[in-house]
């Protein structure tokens, strides 16, 4: 019996030490929890969550900021391994594009990421640049993409900002008005048509047929853009008195003068002003890029089903009818904290698949990326399709091959000031002779720019 004792005794302290052994101390001095098999209950305790990466956006305008907040939360749902808090940040157009100068050149204070409008990306393509190369996630899509839509934001070579839209021009009408005064839309083919058939909405209906902006570039630059012209040439030099030019603004501003035209409240379309006047059934018709549609679902609410998008007059039978205007390239700065990051988001919102079904989706903008025209998601409802009615992308598909590229280059922030600031108020506002007013600009600008 008590050489049993002992070999019971003997056997127990040998399984004690091979239990501590196996579950206890593994000399680096950690502790071991059981596992849920050896507890004999379920792990219910969850992964610990990624902590997010605070990114700081800087746009100008707040639909922008909506589109950039929604991606982000896109971008968590399927990321959540590398989360990010998006701080989108909506400031003025000038206060914005000004902060950003200033920040850049003093080293301190930009945005991760930030929305720079194409007449104002020039300005920081001066010198030393002080945004980051995008090559390596631009080339790669450079197939699938329209490609003018990022070189616009290049300078030698390498990539620096990626568009939102292609910003194909429109005509919007007020199919209320028009009816009322008989006229058919569709029947507006050349700009002649404009003088005759305008003519008449503005006798029956008692509003202008069209407006055109009073310190403004979208009543002149799309116009010319669809003669292939533009108001800087390929190399920066001063084209905003070419011959085509002048004969677009006479026209216009004969238009004017009959009654026919009026000059928008504000002085511009993307006015408070202006949005209230159209809201109000002010006039029939106004010719802006694709993306002004989200002004009308935004902001005018009273010509919901009221409004029909159609392709611009062509100045002859077999022109262009639309034209690529306005652009906003987002970029980032090379401040951030965080480059790996902000590219990989930047590309998901504004290159891949997903983010630019969303453009057209949140937007109500022209994607980039051509895959996506003709993906059934563009036909689906949403509250574009019923406020301007379903055939809003087949107007963008008739005219994709009908637009003309632009020029953007080191002159182009004094050539597009003068013109907004300059020329079309005189024109406009205070009936000057547009010949007079333009050669006399451009001879200035020349000047200025040493040319």
């Amino acid at each position: 019996m008590r050489k049993t004792g002992i070999a019971l005794t003997a056997l127990t302290l040998f399984l004690t030490a091979a239990l501590t052994a196996c579950g206890g101390n593994n000399n680096n001095g950690s502790n071991a929890k059981p596992t849920a098999a050896e507890t004999g209950a379920a792990n219910t305790e969850a992964p610990q969550a990624a902590e997010p990466t605070k990114l700081t956006l800087w746009t100008f305008v707040q639909q922008h900021a909506d589109f950039y907040n929604f991606m982000a939360a896109e971008w968590n749902k399927n990321n959540p391994d590398k989360p990010i808090e998006l701080d989108a940040q909506n400031i003025p157009y000038d206060d914005m594009h000004t902060r950003l100068l200033l920040a850049l050149q003093s080293g301190e204070g930009a945005p991760d990421l930030v929305d720079i409008e194409q007449s104002k990306f020039p300005n920081y393509m001066k010198g030393n640049v002080q945004l980051v190369e995008l090559n390596d996630i631009v080339e790669p899509e450079i197939p699938n993409i329209v490609k003018s839509r990022v070189d616009i934001y290049s300078k030698d070579g390498k990539y620096y900002g990626v568009d939102l839209h292609v910003g194909a021009t429109v005509m919007y009408y007020n199919k209320e008005l028009m009816d009322k005064a008989g006229v058919n839309p569709d029947d507006i083919k050349l700009w002649s048509d404009v003088e005759t058939l305008g003519k008449t909405v503005a006798e029956k209906t008692g509003v202008p047929f069209i407006t055109f902006e009073g310190a403004g570039n979208w009543s002149w630059w799309p116009a010319i853009n669809q003669m292939k012209s533009d108001q800087v040439g390929p190399n920066g030099e001063i084209t905003v008195d070419d011959p085509r030019n002048i004969q677009a603004m006479t026209f216009f501003k004969k238009l004017v003068d009959e009654k026919i035209a009026g000059i928008s409240p504000g002085t511009g379309h993307d006015t408070p002003e202006y949005k209230a006047f159209m809201n109000g059934g002010g006039a029939a018709a106004v010719f802006m890029p694709f993306w002004f549609m989200n002004r009308f679902t935004d902001e005018m609410p009273d010509l919901k089903g009221k409004m029909i998008i159609r392709p611009m007059p062509a100045w002859e039978v077999g022109g262009n009818r639309s034209a690529g205007m306005g652009g906003t390239g987002l970029s980032i700065t090379n401040q951030t904290k965080a480059l790996d990051l902000s590219k990989q988001f930047l590309a998901y919102a504004k290159l891949s698949k997903e983010g630019n079904l969303q453009v057209w989706k949140q937007l109500g903008m022209d994607p980039i990326r051509t895959e996506v025209w003709s993906d059934p998601a563009m036909s689906e409802p949403n509250k574009f399709t019923e406020y301007f009615g379903t055939d809003i992308f087949a107007t963008l598909t008739e005219i994709k091959d009908e637009i003309y590229p632009v020029n953007i280059r080191e002159t182009s922030p004094k050539v597009f000031d003068a013109v907004r600031n300059e020329i079309i108020p005189k024109i406009f506002q205070f009936g000057e002779d547009p010949e007079t007013v333009i050669k006399k600009a451009a001879e200035t600008l020349r000047k200025d720019v040493g040319q």
